[in-house]
């Protein structure tokens, strides 16, 4: 299941459900669309392209003898866009899971995450979907590297090691999956040979140390077998400390499953 919500006529057409079949229809276009026949705008707004893309794929590629204009969270339409997908994480993968997230931050971040899930190893399946969905809920679907709040709120926090006065707001939540306090900019600045304790907002503004801090956390707190267990409350009480959004982390799961075929 990759869409919630049914897309299409008379459907519920949730702006984000929307835009994740446009990117499908467009992904599978040489199956169901003739010479004439242009790729959709994904704007996730329902209307009569959208539909007649969907009433050509149902006929042109699946063969059905009519359409209805609907698809529908895990009907046969759904399955066999899936399928005709790559194999693998790729761009439109990405912004599937994501599908709130600008295109110039996918193409900032692409690069970087292909790179650090290598270098650390989330390589299966099930690790790359877990640590997408968890990204993607911490990030703000990559809109944000850097924690909104001040930070004033862990200044004292011994337990972050955060001993010194200004420690909160300077230690505070950055990369894509936020490193947090002293200790943690200590440790991953050990790990990488760069000092990342003199210059913290560097985590949060190159793009490659905004992925692989998260890559290196979800390595350092070995959270792969957590996910290999598929254990998603798991995984997020070791990555938030609670179970705060949990909801929308699941909601990024399902859909980043079904696009690596789980």
């Amino acid at each position: 299941m990759c869409i919630v919500k049914s897309v299409g006529l008379a459907a519920r057409n949730d702006v984000a459900d929307v835009r994740i079949v446009q990117v499908l229809l467009n992904l599978n276009s040489e199956a169901w669309s003739g010479a004439a026949m242009k790729q959709l705008s994904v704007d996730g707004q329902i209307g009569p392209n959208t539909i007649d893309a969907i009433r050509a794929f149902e006929t042109r590629a699946m063969g059905l003898p009519e359409s209805d204009g609907l698809v529908t969270p895990g009907d046969a339409t759904m399955a066999r866009l899936l399928a005709g997908l790559p194999p693998g994480p790729t761009k439109d993968k990405l912004g599937l899971v994501m599908p709130r997230a600008m295109p110039q931050r996918i193409d900032l971040y692409y690069e970087p995450l292909v790179k650090g899930m290598t270098r650390y190893g989330i390589d299966t399946p099930l690790q790359i979907a877990h640590f997408i969905a968890q990204l993607a809920h911490e990030s703000g679907s990559l809109l944000y590297s850097e924690e909104l709040a001040s930070g004033s709120a862990y200044e004292g926090r011994t337990d972050l090691g955060n001993t010194e006065p200004g420690d909160g707001p300077r230690f505070k939540g950055r990369g894509l999956i936020q490193l947090t306090g002293r200790n943690n900019y200590s440790e991953y600045s050990k790990f990488t040979g760069i000092d990342y304790v003199a210059d913290p907002a560097r985590v949060a503004t190159d793009p490659f140390a905004c992925v692989d801090v998260a890559c290196w956390f979800w390595k350092d707190r070995n959270i792969g077998p957590l996910a290999e267990a598929d254990d998603a409350r798991a995984v997020t009480k070791c990555i938030n400390g609670g179970y705060n959004g949990l909801d929308d982390r699941l909601e990024n799961l399902v859909r980043a499953k079904a696009l690596l075929g789980l």
